[in-house]
C-alpha cells in the first residue's frame, strides 16, 4: 500500500498544479474581459479621442493592478462619430512562474460600447 502511495503522489500533485494553473488562467481571462469593458465604457463618455485613450488606459490600469506584468490598451477599430462605437482591446502579460514553469501567457479581451446618437464628439 505504501508503494502505491509513493508512486501516485507525484501524479496527484501534478494534477493539482494543473488545476490551479487552469483556474488562474480562467480567472485572468475574466479580469481582462472586465478591464476591456471598463476601458470601453470610460472612453465612451469622453468628448475627444485623446481624452478617451487616456481614460481607457487609466481604467485598465486600475482594473488590472497587480494581475499583470504589463498591459496594453488599444482603441483601434473605434468609430468616433455620433452614433458610432468604441472598441477597446486590452492585452495582458501574465506570469506563470508561480507554477514553476517560468513562462508568460498573453491574454486579450475585447469590448464594444456604442456612442450616443445625439452626443457631440470631436
Amino acid at each position: 500500500m505504501a508503494v502505491e502511495t509513493v508512486m501516485l503522489a507525484p501524479v496527484f500533485l501534478l494534477f493539482l498544479m494543473f488545476l490551479v494553473g487552469a483556474g488562474r488562467l480562467v480567472e485572468a481571462q475574466g479580469e481582462v474581459n472586465g478591464a476591456a469593458r471598463d476601458s470601453a465604457r470610460a472612453a465612451s463618455v469622453q468628448r475627444t479621442m485623446d481624452t478617451a485613450e487616456t481614460a481607457a488606459k487609466s481604467s485598465a490600469g486600475q482594473a488590472l493592478k497587480g494581475s499583470c506584468q504589463s498591459h496594453e490598451v488599444s482603441l483601434s477599430g473605434s468609430e468616433w462619430t455620433e452614433g458610432g462605437q468604441v472598441r477597446a482591446e486590452v492585452s495582458c502579460e501574465m506570469d506563470l512562474g508561480f507554477l514553476g514553469f517560468g513562462a508568460t501567457k498573453r491574454i486579450t479581451g475585447t469590448s464594444v460600447v456604442p456612442l450616443e446618437q445625439f452626443r457631440r464628439v470631436e
